[in-house]
């Protein structure tokens, strides 16, 4: 027989004291802690875990989701709003950059990003998660600015979702990488790679700002 998931409010704050509490213990112990420690730090009983959430990769999949929507609510609502307004396509590439990578390097977020790729080749639904909470969220607002200014002459993008990855290479991915080996980059490496990439970005896709 299937177990039915809580409900209610008081079965809604204990679910989110359990993510909570698990965010913490995955950052600081890694995907092998304990379902116990976990439950014992939400101040909930085992059981009351498992009835939530089921297994342990579950649960993860529920902190990743927890971690960048904390990491990059902001950021997404930021983007699709500046992009809506394409009269100045370079700051809001630029605000939008900046707002990604400053979500990004947060060392819960860098931690959760590593225990993933550890993880992913066990339980691929992982890495699924991260992409569809992480990168793509801000997919659609990119993919219909790019479009738009296509069809307006102010852009020659001929594959958009190229496109989009190339972005995310010159401004966020050299963080991601240098992370995997426990260096941080300075402040003005940070503005330097955003300011030069979307330069780059730009001036490579033949933008034509409103004059």
């Amino acid at each position: 027989m299937e177990s039915r998931v809580p409900t209610g409010e008081r079965a809604a704050r204990k679910r989110l004291a359990i993510i909570r509490a698990a965010r913490a213990a995955f950052v600081r112990d890694g995907f092998t802690v304990g379902m116990d420690t976990i439950a014992a730090e939400a101040g909930v009983s085992k059981v009351t875990v498992y009835n939530h959430f089921g297994n342990k990769e579950t649960l993860f999949l529920e902190v990743i989701g927890d971690a960048l929507e904390d990491a990059l609510g902001a950021a997404v609502e930021g983007t699709t709003t500046r992009l809506s307004s394409t009269d100045d396509l370079r700051t809001a590439l630029a605000w939008t950059a900046r707002s990604w990578v400053k979500g990004m390097i947060q060392p819960d977020v860098l931690s959760l990003r590593h225990l993933v790729v550890n993880e992913v080749r066990r339980f691929p639904e992982l890495g699924r998660a991260w992409q569809l909470h992480g990168p793509d969220r801000a997919k659609p607002a990119l993919s219909d600015t790019f479009r738009k200014l296509n069809a307006e002459g102010r852009l020659e993008i001929p594959d958009v979702d190229l496109a989009i990855i190339q972005f995310y290479a010159l401004v966020l991915y050299p963080h991601l990488i240098h992370s995997a080996y426990g260096v941080t980059l300075p402040p003005a490496t940070t503005d330097a790679l955003i300011n030069t990439g979307v330069d780059m970005f730009l001036a490579y896709y033949d933008y034509q700002p409103t004059t």
